[in-house]
């Protein structure tokens, strides 16, 4: 019955993208098909065998260790303004960004992350029947960042016409940067934060071709990394600051929409005696149903969900791990795959400002295709939910 659901489920979502296509025509079916397999295949092997396991075991490690050195600065710091055996939220899971930023100017710097962007892109541009420059903007976007990947294609930027700057952009919002990815293993478990980035992957492409297809032109497809030369430790600086800056932002934006949330809950609570994300729940309930999650936990999913699009995803994982006891370990992994991408209202702002900065005329364009951009965004994250589905 799961798998009729799951099967369910994917028709839902690719039907949804078909819906509001640019050109239901000029859709290509073939490496849609094959990057559904993919995304089967990589999470069982990521999920359900001994390889996945020691390749998850192995970066959760890392990040591990990675938190732990970022620790030793952070107490060094800021170690007298906590108490032994408290763990603040901004000190513990916050602030260990500016140290994961450092080591990915450090590999920036060195031109290894440059090739492993490339070198992927180009790959994937072989599977996903699109351009070198997507597939490579998708693979930077998991590792630089949804706004500071714009910098890496900025000569570019100014040349593209509107339907590759969607698909750009799209693939910004749907996965995430690696600097908060240590962030995120505090909060949820790491096998699905990993298996999430790989199948977000492959779904911002499947979502993209269907609602924005089209074909590039070899002799336009030209793919040039923008790099500007700096000393290492300018560079050091820069990454240091731009870490902290993250981490100030995310900081401010929990502040203001855990608040928001708590005084929208009380206000629908004393009028009408039922909070405003039970509300959202019922709303977000059929595609939590249709991701998977048991009938009888699929409100409760369903809040998580419309948190994580009203709000961010880490007001809704720290909603999630408030009521994960009532959650089946299945509906836990499939909304926690969910809830690993960019996919909400405050990611427009982000990405259009990005790009105005470096092109207020491509910013605009942006600005106005941003709720198309969040609705494909989510179905990418709706379809990444199902695919694990089948796995667990």
């Amino acid at each position: 019955m799961k798998y009729l659901i799951s099967i369910l489920g994917i028709l839902v979502v690719l039907g949804l993208a078909f819906l509001v296509s640019n050109n239901k025509k000029k859709v290509k079916y073939k490496p849609i098909i094959i990057m559904i397999v993919l995304q089967l295949a990589l999470s069982y092997i990521l999920l359900n065998t001994k390889f996945g396991l020691l390749i998850i075991k192995g970066i959760s490690e890392v990040f591990s260790k990675l938190l732990e050195y970022a620790n030793a600065g952070v107490m060094f710091v800021f170690g007298g303004l906590t108490n032994k055996g408290e763990a603040p939220f901004f000190l513990n899971v916050l602030l260990p960004i500016v140290f994961i930023s450092v080591l990915i100017g450090i590999f920036q710097y060195l031109k290894i992350l440059p090739f492993i962007m490339k070198g992927i892109g180009l790959l994937l541009s072989k599977v996903n029947g699109m351009g070198k420059l997507e597939s490579y903007n998708a693979v930077a976007s998991a590792m630089v960042g949804q706004s500071e990947v714009f910098i890496t294609v900025k000569k570019q930027l100014h040349h593209l016409p509107s339907h590759r700057l969607y698909t750009l952009c799209a693939s910004a919002m749907s996965t995430v940067s690696m600097s908060i990815v240590g962030a995120y293993m505090t909060m949820i478990e790491p096998k699905y934060v990993v298996t999430a980035l790989v199948v977000n992957l492959f779904g911002g492409f499947i979502i993209s071709s269907i609602i924005n297809p089209y074909t590039v032109d070899s002799k336009e497809d030209i793919l040039e990394i923008q790099e500007e030369k700096q000393s290492f430790f300018e560079m050091l600086g820069e990454y240091i600051l731009d870490g902290f800056k993250v981490a100030i932002i995310v900081g401010a934006m929990l502040i203001g929409f855990v608040a928001l949330m708590a005084a929208i809950d009380n206000v629908f609570d004393l009028i009408f005696g039922v909070s405003f994300q039970q509300i959202l729940g019922y709303i977000f309930a059929p595609f939590a149903f249709l991701m998977g999650i048991p009938a009888s936990e699929a409100v409760k999913a369903g809040g998580i969900m419309a948190t994580k699009l009203v709000t961010n995803e880490f007001v809704a994982m720290m909603d999630l791990t408030k009521i994960q006891a009532s959650l089946s370990p299945r509906s836990i992994g499939i909304i926690s795959v969910f809830l690993v991408s960019f996919a909400n209202f405050s990611s427009i702002g982000i990405i259009a400002g990005a790009v105005k900065g470096l092109s207020e005329k491509q910013g605009n364009v942006v600005a106005r295709f941003g709720l198309k951009l969040l609705f494909g965004a989510t179905l990418v994250s709706v379809l990444s939910a199902i695919i694990v589905s089948f796995i667990l």
